[in-house]
């Protein structure tokens, strides 16, 4: 890798990584919950982005011994890190909806 930029690209490649992550933070640490804050999103696909995460160590997954099984998403202190970096790309991104408009 050359630079950071290619460390995120590696990292967080994902379409919904980002939201994951955002979303987790927020408190939505459940599968379900995730999945109803990504309704445009498939189950397999937020599984197979849930576990890129969790193996680039961002988040941890707790499997509680119940039944049914309950499953908890939550950030590592690496994946805190990410927190302000996603604010700051959301607020430029509503600044340009606001002096562009709609544009995607």
């Amino acid at each position: 890798m050359n630079c950071g930029l290619d460390l995120i690209g590696e990292v967080l490649y994902g379409k919904w990584e980002i939201h994951l992550l955002w979303f987790i933070n927020e408190g939505h640490k459940r599968p379900i919950e995730l999945q109803r804050k990504i309704p445009g999103a498939t189950w397999r696909v937020l599984n197979i982005q849930l576990k890129e995460l969790e193996d680039h160590e961002f988040i941890t997954r707790k499997i509680y011994p119940v039944v049914p099984p309950k499953v908890e998403y939550n950030l590592t202190k690496f994946g805190e890190t990410l927190i302000s970096v996603i604010a700051a790309l959301g607020n430029w991104g509503d600044k340009m909806r606001i002096v562009y408009g709609q544009l995607f």
